[in-house]
C-alpha cells in the first residue's frame, strides 16, 4: 500500500479537534487508495452525531474478497506508527470482525475494525462513508434477564471474597453488581447500557442510590453495606424481569446479612 505523505505529527498532552480531523482524513484517504478495502463507515458517537471534544476515532472497513487481513494490519499499523507515532494497544476479535485499537500522542484513541465482505450493521451507530456494504440488522442490547443474572453472580462472588478476607477482590465484584444495576436501569428507560454510555442520563434518585453503593474503604464494615446497596439497586431496577428477580431476591438478601455462621 503506498504511503500517504504529508501527515503532520501530533503534539501536546491532549489532541486538538484539528489533529483528530486530519488523522481521520488521512485514514479515510489511505482506505480509499487501498484495493483491499471495499467500504468504510463511521461507527459509535460520530455516527450518532454525538461526537464531542473528547471523542475518539472509531472507523470500520470492509475487506475485498481474498484480501489478506494479516498483511493489511501489518501495513496499516506500520504506517500509523511512522506517520503519527501510533502505538498498537490490543486486538478484539468478534465473529468475522477484528478490532485494532491504537493510542496516539495527545491521548487520541483510534479504533479500527475490519470485516471480510463488510456485512456491516446498519443502525443508529453506523454511517456509511464510502462503498456498498451488505445490510444486516444492528446488534441489540443484552436481555434484562442476562444482566440481572450476571449481577447475582457478582454478588455471590463479592460476599465470598469478603469472607475470604480479600477486600480488593470484593471491591471488584461489588462494583460489578452496581454496574449491572445501572445497566438494568438504562434498559428500563431505553438508554444505552454498554460502557456506561447511558448512566449520566438516569434519574437522580437512581444515581444517588448507585453513589451510596461506591466502596470508600476496604474495611469489612464498609464493604458489606456497599454490597447491600448494590444489591438493592439491582433488585429495584429489575422490573422487566420481576418474576425472575423475585425468585432470587431472598438469596441476594442472604448475601448481605451482617453475620454468617
Amino acid at each position: 500500500m503506498p504511503p500517504v505523505s504529508g501527515a503532520p505529527a501530533m503534539a501536546g498532552p491532549v489532541f486538538t479537534l484539528e489533529e483528530r480531523d486530519r488523522l481521520r482524513n488521512w485514514i479515510l484517504e489511505t482506505a480509499r487508495s487501498d484495493p483491499r478495502i471495499i467500504a468504510g463507515a463511521a461507527v459509535g458517537s460520530d455516527a450518532r452525531g454525538r461526537a464531542d471534544r473528547w471523542s475518539d476515532l472509531d472507523l470500520t472497513f470492509g475487506l475485498a474478497e481474498g484480501a489478506d487481513l494479516g498483511a493489511l494490519l501489518t501495513d496499516w499499523t506500520t504506517q500509523l506508527a511512522q506517520e503519527f507515532d501510533a502505538v498498537h494497544l490490543f486486538d478484539v476479535p468478534s465473529h468475522a470482525t477484528l478490532y485494532r485499537v491504537f493510542l496516539l500522542p495527545g491521548n487520541l484513541q483510534v479504533d479500527l475494525s475490519f470485516t471480510p465482505g463488510f456485512a456491516a450493521e446498519y443502525g443508529p451507530g453506523f454511517r456509511l462513508l464510502f462503498g456498498h456494504p451488505v445490510k444486516r440488522e444492528h446488534s441489540r442490547p443484552p436481555p434484562a434477564k442476562e444482566v440481572f443474572g450476571l449481577g447475582v453472580h457478582h454478588a455471590v462472588r463479592a460476599r465470598f471474597s469478603i469472607e475470604r478476607n480479600r477486600p480488593w477482590q470484593a471491591e471488584h465484584w461489588i462494583s460489578g453488581v452496581r454496574d449491572q444495576g445501572l445497566a438494568l436501569a438504562c434498559l428500563r428507560r431505553g438508554l444505552e447500557p454498554s460502557h456506561g454510555r447511558g448512566y449520566d442520563q438516569l434519574p437522580r434518585e437512581v444515581l444517588d442510590l448507585a453513589s451510596s453503593a461506591l466502596v470508600h474503604s476496604l474495611e469489612r464494615a464498609e464493604l458489606l453495606p456497599a454490597l447491600g446497596r448494590s444489591v438493592q439497586l439491582l433488585i429495584q431496577e429489575a422490573e422487566p424481569v420481576r418474576e425472575f428477580a423475585d425468585r432470587l431476591a431472598p438469596h441476594l438478601r442472604d448475601l448481605t446479612a451482617t453475620s454468617w455462621p
